[in-house]
């Protein structure tokens, strides 16, 4: 998969099916997009541009961006994106002069000059322009003056479950992993860097890697203990994560994200990891001491390992 920064680099491919939007997730619902375009192409010998924008528009827009909390960073996006087929991914950096674009400018500069388009595939819900005032209506208006033509994947088929971003995020912040995980396709992920903490799990028999999320618009999962998998330094660990403002130590404790990996010793200040989140085990809780702490800790690490090796 090629990734362009802009328009700037990008040439042409012979046959360009495309489609758009911030694919947040690329969840089951965007999975079915990108599994017509791949027939398509097949079916046409062309190639698929996705086009999507970053920042994300709320971000710049300002409408609700300070609450905005978003599945992927722009890097997760596109790790995705290359297990779906994607020849051509498209960044366009979105600004306050970029939104003014009305729709007929959008389609002339972008899907028309700027991509070669012949084939484009949106969903139902597809809007793009100022306002978001351009849509499939305005498009099968104006259809026979674009060198294109237009496939609408229909609602039935995107929503068959009921898939949408929001939904899943709000089964994240409610802890419901599962279902999250079932509309991703793939379990969720969060990848920050290991800083230091102040220890007090090792002295319990659970040593813990703090993590640092750098995106403050990630999302974070509701407060509570998972069974997850990570990696770090290249190779794959199980564990447990905590997530919450450890209400047993401190009664005004920043939230914090804290990694216990299974059978694991090793100094990775400062590297990288990543967790994907496997299960919810309990919701977060605060303790007469921490010997009570302890003990809820190794039951938890016991189911942890029962879910993981299931």
């Amino acid at each position: 998969m090629q990734v362009y920064q802009g328009l700037g680099d990008f040439s042409h491919p012979n046959f360009s099916i495309v489609t758009s939007g911030t694919f947040d997730g690329v969840h089951r619902g965007h999975q079915k997009i990108l599994a017509r375009l791949r027939e398509i192409s097949q079916e046409k010998k062309g190639e698929i541009v996705l086009i999507t924008f970053w920042p994300h528009p709320r971000l710049i827009l300002g409408k609700g961006a300070q609450d905005l909390k978003l599945l992927n960073t722009i890097e997760e996006k596109i790790e995705l994106l290359k297990k779906y087929g994607v020849n051509h991914l498209v960044i366009l950096p979105f600004t306050q002069e970029f939104s003014q674009l009305s729709p007929e400018e959008f389609i002339q500069k972008i899907y028309i000059q700027g991509i070669g388009t012949q084939k484009l595939v949106i969903g139902y819900d597809h809007r793009f322009g100022k306002n978001r005032a351009g849509g499939l209506a305005y498009l099968q208006e104006n259809l026979q003056k674009y060198p294109f033509s237009v496939e609408e994947i229909s609602r039935q088929d995107i929503d068959e479950v009921g898939i949408s971003s929001t939904r899943i995020r709000n089964a994240l912040l409610e802890g419901e992993i599962h279902t999250a995980n079932q509309y991703l396709g793939d379990p969720y992920t969060l990848q920050g860097e290991v800083v230091h903490g102040d220890k007090i799990g090792r002295t319990l028999g659970f040593p813990t890697a703090n993590i640092a999320i750098a995106e403050a618009y990630k999302l974070i999962p509701a407060d509570g203990i998972y069974a997850i998998r990570a990696s770090v330094k290249n190779k794959e660990y199980q564990g447990m994560l905590y997530i919450g403002s450890r209400p047993t130590l401190s009664e005004q404790a920043q939230r914090r994200i804290e990694a216990n990996l299974f059978d694991f010793e090793e100094d990775i200040y400062g590297e990288k990891m990543r967790i994907w989140f496997v299960a919810k085990i309990r919701g977060d809780q605060k303790f007469e001491s921490l010997s009570q702490m302890q003990l809820q800790l190794q039951e938890d690490g016991k189911k942890a390992k029962a879910i993981l090796n299931h």
